[in-house]
């Protein structure tokens, strides 16, 4: 198979050239810091192989992202969806596969939606405040990170308290009457942390049903989030942690696009996420441990004209054992074992994985990993998949890196219980999706560090792929689903003081008919400019393209209606009165910018905000 065929020659190039690395036992080449938790070998971006996306706290703030929804469509290779700005429904999706196919973690739990018909998780609730970092892994994942890791993972990592007693306080006010402020309290010593956590957004919105279409209802949205982490250092660098993130959100909602959308509909939505978690090591700190529960749970209640017209109640338990075992410089194993527990509305089904992963390293430039999971799914079995991945650095400035891996995402409880439309009962021969991919890359970084490009080839196949269909009354799997691209990034420190950074995806999905695989533009990207001159002003221009792509409006499964391109211009920027105090303010769609995201659902004009932050 070609996906196999051409890591296994990556792999043979990176053997063949040992005589262009240092010894194994000379001093390990520092490449990049950038440390992909995600791998769950803690590999950095030049060791991990495959195609991963780092985006920080920091990157957050100096594009003003309010939502993860923004922040994590960055990445190149994902593109985002949304049926109406201010707590609609938002997804996201990785070099075209479904939403639904993107498992999302937070602090290391599975916080998709078990009571959602596809299981994936809703993006437009999710504040940034709280974020300290969100990574995008592409590609099958399943091997990491077992069922719904069919497309990628996106891993958000909450805020870490800082050492000593301090916090911040800010407030902001913009367009749509909209307010969003917070606060927060942590503190850091030799004994353990904490941080606590709380923002709010109230705004009165705008109508989700697009504005251009004569629907003139605002849909306001309001939401309270809390946060709250802290741990305990018990001796040694045993460490006992827990995390809390907790959303009340209220949103009024249009339940279809195009004219006449307006109705009195309101959504309110629970969430929460938490868990505990134990490290230590043995023998001398060669063996790692980590024993980790984690819950989730989502309430959700519709009403309309004041009345309830749905509802619905889901939760999900982890239990996880992760051992690293750090046999010597050139070797680390990786392995463990998971429980996952998922309840939706009262019926439940569960997934038990054992998985190993092993790291090796025959020169400081060559790392390559292989992986092996096993799962077996209450429902349909036992379920096998693979990794293997290649990193080579010939030097400070080249990475060459391939990955192959495969993935699987089990039948929803939705999806096996649900029928309509003239059937009489579900589809009993529902399977689960599958997928295998292949993805290629080179970075290169200059020897001054003012300049980086990067470019990745991919090709994932997904089989059996689970779709609604009006036609059968309910979900059916369709044959194969391809996918394959390129994407390109690339960064220069033109001064000090400007830096410019783009990327660009090229995506061609199509399922096994030929058509093209909707919601997914074949040409999508980022241009930004950072301005950081010596002083106390900073900012930044993101120019954001979204190419054509096509919807499905009688959901028979094939696209009929394009919807179009768009590119947004947004500006944001930032002045210290002085080491406490910061002024900030964001203009977004600076253009005005008349596009849609979903056929039918209108986004903001141009608007803005003004803010305060008050460090302590």
């Amino acid at each position: 198979m070609f996906y196999k065929s051409a890591l296994l020659s990556v792999v043979s190039f990176s053997l063949a050239l040992p005589v262009l690395a240092q010894d194994a036992d000379s001093d390990r080449t520092t490449l990049d810091p950038v440390i992909v938790e995600g791998s769950r070998l803690n590999q950095t971006t030049t060791e991990v192989g495959s195609s991963a996306t780092v985006i920080t706290a920091e990157d957050i703030e100096q594009l003003g992202f309010d939502f993860a929804l923004d922040a994590v469509a960055a990445a190149p290779g994902v593109t985002i969806n949304s049926n109406g700005a201010f707590g609609g429904q938002a997804s996201v999706r990785i070099r075209g596969a479904s939403s639904e196919q993107t498992l999302v973690l937070i602090d290391g739990v599975v916080v998709n939606d078990p009571t959602s018909p596809g299981g994936g998780f809703n993006f437009a609730r999710l504040d940034t405040e709280n974020i300290e970092r969100i990574e995008v892994l592409k590609g099958p994942q399943s091997t990491l990170w077992g069922t719904d890791a069919i497309g990628g993972v996106v891993s958000i990592t909450t805020k870490r308290p800082d050492e000593g007693l301090g916090g911040s306080l800010f407030g902001e006010y913009g367009s749509f009457n909209t307010f969003r402020g917070g606060a927060s309290i942590e503190n850091a010593n030799d004994t353990g942390d904490f941080r606590l956590a709380i923002v709010g957004t109230s705004s009165d919105g705008i109508s989700k049903a697009d504005e251009d279409d004569g629907n003139t209802e605002d849909d306001p949205y309001q939401a309270l989030t809390l946060s709250a982490k802290g741990g305990l250092n018990l001796g040694g660098d045993a460490r006992l942690s827990a995390d809390v993130l907790w959303t009340d959100a209220e949103s009024d909602f249009d339940a279809s696009g195009g004219p006449d959308g307006d109705a009195d509909r309101i959504s309110e939505t629970e969430e929460l996420s938490a868990n505990v978690s134990l490290t230590g090591s043995l023998f001398d700190g060669r063996l790692e441990n980590l024993v980790l529960i984690g819950y989730s749970d989502i309430t959700r209640e519709n009403f309309s004209n004041g009345v309830s017209s749905f509802s619905s109640e889901g939760d999900r338990t982890i239990y996880r054992y992760q051992g690293t075992l750090s046999i010597n410089e050139m070797n680390t194993l990786a392995f463990g074992a998971e429980r996952e527990e998922s309840n939706a509305n009262d019926d439940d089904t569960s997934i038990d994985g054992l998985f190993a992963l092993y790291e090796f390293k025959p020169t400081a430039q060559i790392t390559l990993t292989g992986g092996l999971r096993v799962d077996d799914h209450e429902r349909f079995g036992s379920e096998t998949t693979g990794r293997m991945a290649a990193a080579f650095n010939p030097n400070d400035q080249l990475t060459l890196r391939a990955s192959w891996g495969q993935g699987f995402k089990a039948p929803t409880i939705f999806q096996t219980t649900f029928f309509c439309c003239g059937a009489t009962e579900p589809n009993a021969d529902l399977q689960p999706e599958t997928s295998e991919a292949v993805d290629i890359g080179l970075d290169w970084r200059s020897a001054d560090g003012r300049a980086e490009a990067g470019i990745t080839y991919f090709d994932q196949e997904t089989e059996n792929q689970i779709d609604f269909s009006f036609a059968v009354g309910g979900y059916q799997n369709i044959d194969l689903v391809d996918s394959q691209g390129v994407e390109l990034h690339g960064a220069y420190q033109l001064t000090d003081w400007l830096r410019v950074s783009a990327d660009y995806a090229y995506i061609d999905a199509e399922d096994g008919a030929g058509n093209a695989v909707v919601r997914v533009p074949e040409h999508s990207g980022d241009l930004t400019f950072s301005i950081d001159p010596e002083g106390p002003f900073s900012g930044a221009v993101l120019v954001r393209y979204n190419g054509e792509e096509q919807d499905d409006t009688d959901f028979d499964g094939a696209p009929d209606t394009p919807v179009d391109a768009w590119t947004r211009v947004d500006l944001t920027g930032s002045y210290d009165l002085n080491d406490q105090i910061e002024l900030f303010g964001r203009v977004e769609n600076l253009f005005d910018e008349d596009y849609q995201q979903i056929l039918g659902f209108g986004t903001p004009g141009m608007s803005g905000s003004v803010g305060v932050r008050l460090r302590y």
